[in-house]
């Protein structure tokens, strides 16, 4: 079913064209004076230049031939040369009275639908979700559901944070509180218990309390440090502690994400790809697209285009330590690898706009993915405390997302019963 917009359009389009003026001048838009009319044409302003003649004259010669349309009920010539639309309410109603009866109310779905993966959620595991996580679910959602009513593909993809630092800071807590579990007994060799050491609930606690630790005693972030490495490199008791960690929260999750209506078609985290990378980096290296700089790996991804200093792109940090521009990178490479999209849309907080362009630059560059496959990111606001500034829930005290469900319920079944 044709465009509204189109419709309107084109009937201005033949008003100029019949009034001897060229027809691309008849362009028709939404009015920006809603409280004066409802659509506006400012194509006799653009063409009063090319035609010699003052832009009233040729909106009033626009006017007339419009006068027995069947689109407009009115049509206006406004000085300096506006023309200000008003749609005929006949119209109006025959066209919502076709859209109705159109199959998905007359919207043009595409003949080759793209395949699209939407990175959305990107929560972190141990750690509860809390109001700051409302946007980017809501909004995530919001989008694979208009991307696929209109005919796409789409799988949405939560990208979890699982893997790095914060786990070594819960499993070293963890091993502070209940030294005797056997996670932590390098000669066992039987089989982990089914049941987690800890609730949802004391699990939430941990993080804020292992961050704190963290910042004030060196030996104990050495420690969480060295408990990071030895997960990574694939000790059997942490491996099987950070199940259970991912167990408890990704469980967890999923009843808040529920009770917001918000799916996800893969449950992804950084840990997914942490194989893949060094084979990735090796390959960056080896192409010469990676080099050191004061110990780091990076890539250069500056442009001579660039507005401002564009900085290089840290693969490997000096310790040989990922980060999650490592991260993000092995993950487009597998989800091209796997589902060959034709977009990868990712929905975070505008502050990590600088993060995504270096991570864009750099995946084209080294060929991660093809020319063809287009790459963007959406930026939003953030949510911010009393103080103005951005949540941190390894500060503790922010609102959970769970207890601000559970308000709005009681608040709204209150005032249903009143």
């Amino acid at each position: 079913m044709e465009k509204f917009l189109n419709l309107i359009t084109k009937e201005m389009a033949a008003a100029f064209e019949a009034a001897g003026y060229d027809s691309e001048l008849g362009k028709v838009t939404v009015s920006n004076r809603p409280d004066l009319c409802e659509y506006q044409c400012n194509g006799a302003m653009a063409g009063a230049k090319r035609y010699h003649k003052a832009p009233i004259m040729i909106a009033g010669e626009v006017a007339e031939r419009l006068s027995g349309s069947q689109i407009f009920s009115s049509v206006e010539a406004v000085k300096p040369g506006f023309l200000n639309l008003k749609i005929r309410e006949e119209f109006l109603s025959s066209y919502l009275n076709s859209m109705r009866e159109e199959d998905k109310f007359g919207l043009e779905t595409p003949e080759k639908p793209q395949s699209i993966i939407l990175d959305y959620g990107g929560p972190n595991v141990a750690k509860p979700l809390h109001v700051g996580h409302l946007r980017s679910a809501v909004i995530g959602e919001a989008v694979k559901r208009i991307a696929r009513y209109h005919g796409e593909n789409v799988i949405g993809d939560i990208h979890l944070g699982d893997w790095g630092l914060q786990m070594g800071l819960v499993i070293t807590e963890v091993s502070k509180r209940q030294p005797g579990l056997v996670y932590f007994d390098k000669a066992y060799e039987g089989t982990y218990p089914e049941e987690a050491p800890f609730t949802v609930t004391e699990l939430e606690e941990i993080y804020p309390t292992a961050s704190k630790k963290s910042k004030e005693d060196p030996a104990y972030y050495a420690e969480a440090m060295e408990n990071t490495h030895r997960l990574q490199e694939g000790d059997r008791g942490l491996r099987a502690l950070w199940e259970k960690i991912i167990e408890v929260s990704v469980a967890d999750m999923k009843k808040n994400y529920r009770n917001l209506d918000v799916d996800f078609d893969l449950w992804w985290g950084e840990s997914t790809v942490h194989d893949a990378i060094p084979g990735m980096v090796a390959d960056m290296k080896d192409k010469g697209f990676a080099y050191e700089s004061n110990g780091a790996l990076v890539v250069d991804v500056s442009r001579e285009s660039d507005s401002k200093e564009m900085p290089p792109c840290i693969i490997l940090k000096s310790d040989g330590a990922a980060l999650y521009t490592t991260t993000d990178l092995a993950t487009i490479s597998e989800r091209e690898r796997l589902y060959h999209p034709d977009k990868i849309v990712y929905i975070t907080d505008k502050r990590q706009e600088l993060h995504f362009q270096q991570v864009f630059r750099t995946a084209r560059k080294c060929g991660l993915v093809p020319e063809s496959t287009e790459l963007c990111h959406i930026g939003f606001g953030t949510m911010n405390g009393k103080d103005g500034k951005p949540f941190k829930t390894r500060d503790g005290g922010v609102m959970k997302l769970s207890d601000l469900i559970r308000d709005i319920n009681d608040e709204m079944s209150r005032k249903i019963a009143a």
